[in-house]
């Protein structure tokens, strides 16, 4: 496959016609500048959206966001939508972090702070909150505990370990799908996910806390409360583990029980019927996977406050914390979307993508309405964040989604080659980041070199109209796995 393939539609929209590979069942699209879709050429993910295309019942074209990179199954930035009634649901189109996600809260705190008290936040998030491949929590929780978490997600976490009843409201999805199957939860899944419930996790998961460094959006910026000059906390994280089982698990069920009757271009698109017993299972774990991420990110919110208030010596009111949004990253969930001029209900896969829903989208927080859903969009540790704003140029081309980071252009193993002989925590520091990990390893391979220009994949998302910018974020503390 070659650039000459493709249609450019617009400035960063680029189309591969279904004509153009006779197993396509709709237009693969790709929303990137000419670099980026070079680099996906090169890496073969836009073969995965080709693959992607030639799923039996897609709806949508088969579509990947400016932050496009290799992934499991369905590319990382891949999105697709199947009908609701009679689809297919894939777990290689969400993948193994389920609702990997992330999570902004603001505050009322200068940013000039950070020269007295950066250090010692970053020293007490690191030393306070479980990172890595840990097994710890800052929760123990019973058997019976952990299944009142896998259903009522955020909210269990509100109701019985503390925190804001109001803040629920500004979770994506209140923080809480559906989920009243135990029994299709492995004991494996189980042992692992008991465990870590409060962890951070490893791999490209994060504490962040930024400047907000500059505005273009002034009421949009002042709806979302943030204010030039002071402070945000950003966390990234996902399932852990027990995501993780729940993926492995299912992809195994579905490729024995459909091993010999479907046929997919690559194995790892393997999938089951949404009215079958394997779909049905499947989507019921997914949502146990996404509401333990939601919970798991509201107990880190609830710990780096309790935090900040220790180190400032002041409540969380004074300090002016609250939570903008949390939007998940890996997730199917079922919409109802315009597509080919038809309304239909159908189930989104978005993998390594985020919803970007418009102004006056019911699904969005009632105080958000006037101006769209905040769209969360991480840089590498290294480089600036940006908050934008979800808008109809989204709804009508993109099923409602947009990017959900700065996406890979280099694997971890090359990463760290690269940098062999780095100091990566002293060349940040020059840079004014502190950075706080208990693994060298985990730096080397989360270097800024290793993802895209931050600005570019944010120029695109803009540029196409599928998100329109509010605010950029700086790097002052970073915590890694």
């Amino acid at each position: 496959m070659e650039l000459k393939d493709f249609d450019k539609i617009s400035g960063s929209r680029w189309l591969l016609p279904k004509n153009k590979d006779k197993s396509m069942n709709v237009d693969a699209e790709i929303f990137a500048s000419e670099e980026i879709l070079k680099n996906a050429i090169e890496d073969a993910s836009v073969q995965q959206v080709v693959n992607v295309s030639s799923l039996p019942g897609i709806l949508s074209n088969s579509l990947a966001m400016p932050d496009i990179h290799y992934g499991y199954g369905f590319c990382i930035g891949g999105v697709a939508a199947f009908p609701a009634e009679s689809g297919i649901v894939l777990p290689g189109g969400v993948g193994y972090d389920i609702n990997c996600g992330v999570r902004l809260l603001t505050t009322g705190i200068d940013s000039g702070e950070m020269d007295l008290h950066g250090d010692s936040l970053g020293r007490a998030i690191l030393r306070d909150i479980p990172t890595g491949l840990t097994k710890k929590s800052t929760l123990k929780l019973s058997k019976k505990e952990f299944f009142r978490v896998l259903k009522n997600g955020a909210e269990e976490i509100v109701n019985s370990y503390g925190g804001d009843k109001e803040d629920l409201g500004f979770i994506e999805s209140a923080g809480k799908l559906n989920f009243d199957s135990p029994e299709v939860i492995s004991e494996r899944a189980v042992e692992r996910g008991r465990p870590q419930v409060g962890s951070l996790g490893a791999g490209n998961h994060f504490i962040e806390i930024q400047r907000i460094d500059e505005i273009f959006d002034e009421e949009a910026a002042e709806i979302f409360g943030l204010k030039q000059g002071n402070i945000s906390i950003m966390i990234h994280t996902g399932s852990r583990g027990f995501g993780h089982q729940i993926a492995g698990d299912y992809i195994e069920r579905i490729r024995k029980r459909n091993l010999h009757k479907i046929k997919v271009k690559d194995p790892q698109l393997i999938y089951a019927e949404i009215n079958s017993k394997e779909g049905k299972h499947y989507l019921q774990a997914l949502n146990a996977a996404s509401n333990f991420a939601w919970a798991n990110r509201h107990l880190l919110m609830e710990k780096i406050i309790s935090i900040f208030e220790r180190i400032f010596a002041s409540s969380r009111k004074n300090l002016g914390i609250n939570l903008v949004y949390d939007q998940a990253h890996n997730i199917a969930k079922f919409e109802t979307h315009m597509i080919k001029g038809k309304e239909e209900r159908v189930l989104v896969h978005r993998k390594g993508a985020t919803r970007a829903f418009p102004p006056g989208h019911p699904d969005i927080p009632r105080e958000y309405r006037k101006i769209g859903q905040p769209v969360l969009i991480p840089g590498s540790m290294g480089t600036a964040s940006y908050v934008l704003r979800g808008t109809e140029r989204a709804m009508e081309t993109t099923l409602g989604s947009s990017a959900h980071g700065a996406g890979r252009k280099m694997s971890r193993h090359k990463a760290i080659k690269f940098a062999a002989n780095l100091d990566v925590r002293e060349k940040l520091k020059k840079d004014n980041i502190l950075a706080f990990s208990y693994h060298n390893r985990g730096l080397k391979e989360e270097i800024p070199e290793a993802y895209k220009d931050i600005d570019d994949v944010i120029r695109v998302t803009e540029g196409t109209g599928i998100s329109k910018k509010v605010v950029r974020l700086v790097p002052l503390v970073v915590v890694k796995g």
